[in-house]
């Protein structure tokens, strides 16, 4: 657990505004009918558990569940424990094609040679949708962009992660340009991750210094008292995002063999294993713990025509105009 940073710190959910207020009381009564476990805050209580929060909101909604790990280090020990098991990692090897055989596919066209496979998965996160459409059966995962600021070792301030309401509704967002809303939490070695934004701008790797003052404005909205504090770097990455904000779990009936595991956005790290339990009862003819209808590949917000599907999964919005890569 040491490597992975696992911290089951919960994480609260802050609405600073009315209209904040009634969605996430909304969102929290729908989650409770769920069986998630909810806890609602006071003045008083908000205060013992974050003591450096603001005290200018209309709700604040406790997740003690919630937990958090460090995501590259829970994706090297997770590939750690693979290669235990006896799978067999290959590097710099690009995905070209399928390799089919009766209709069904049989292997992997590579860089470096072909595999043959009984079963192929595409988990591709982000590039999901191009390697999808690489093996002749197109899914419509696209990238979606965020940027986080990190500051420089703090003592302790952030107690949990904490979240503006405003999260929710740009999680669940289909607007391609930015949505921004405030994540802050702290980490092991005393930083605190500023978060987060969204934009669809295909595979556009530059930071944008104005992006970045919108996500420092709302984290201080919800922390005050991080104003003046050092930013020592930001870094950004790209997230599997699928028009219904679904994951894409399961067969794909165009192609057999062919097995899809993406599309889960910003949740991979957390869903990853669920994830790996669920696929592994579906290619082997068992009931999952869990439905998992709604994550078919075959659902109307997933498929795409192949014939349509050329050069990408799904049409990249240009990128924005540059502003400097450093902020």
């Amino acid at each position: 657990m040491a490597a992975v940073e696992w911290d089951p710190k919960g994480g609260i959910v802050v609405a600073t505004t009315g209209d904040g207020a009634r969605e996430l009381e909304r969102f929290a009564a729908a989650q409770r009918a769920q069986g998630v476990a909810t806890e609602t805050l006071d003045a008083a209580a908000l205060a013992a558990a974050e003591p450096y929060a603001t005290r200018d909101f209309a709700l604040a909604v406790r997740y003690p569940q919630d937990a958090q790990v460090q995501p590259s280090g829970a994706a090297a020990a997770l590939l750690a424990d693979a290669l235990r098991a006896g799978a067999v990692l290959r590097t710099g090897c690009e995905v070209l094609g399928a390799e089919t055989a009766g209709g069904r596919i049989t292997g992997v066209r590579t860089s470096t040679g072909t595999i043959g496979a009984d079963a192929v998965v595409n988990a591709a996160g982000p590039w999901a949708g191009e390697t999808s459409r690489r093996l002749g059966a197109p899914v419509d995962v696209r990238p979606r962009r965020g940027e986080v600021l990190v500051t420089a070792p703090m003592p302790p301030t952030v107690f949990h992660k904490v979240y503006d309401a405003d999260y929710v509704g740009a999680v669940g967002s289909g607007a391609g340009d930015l949505q921004a809303s405030a994540v802050v939490e702290s980490t092991r070695a005393g930083t605190i991750l500023l978060g987060s934004s969204r934009r669809r701008v295909g595979f556009d790797e530059r930071i944008r210094p104005d992006v970045l003052a919108v996500i420092a404005a709302k984290a201080l909205r919800l922390f005050p008292s991080l104003a003046g504090v050092p930013v020592m770097r930001a870094y950004g990455g790209f997230r599997p995002y699928v028009p219904d904000h679904l994951p894409v779990i399961g067969a794909d009936p165009r192609l057999p063999g062919l097995w899809h595991a993406t599309g889960h956005e910003g949740a991979g790290i957390g869903l990853s294993v669920g994830t790996a339990r669920i696929l592994a009862d579906l290619i082997l003819g068992r009931e999952p713990e869990i439905d998992a209808e709604p994550f078919r590949a075959d659902r109307p917000a997933v498929p795409l025509d192949p014939a349509a599907a050329s050069g990408t999964a799904a049409p990249a919005e240009p990128p924005e105009p540059s502003q400097g890569a450093n902020p």
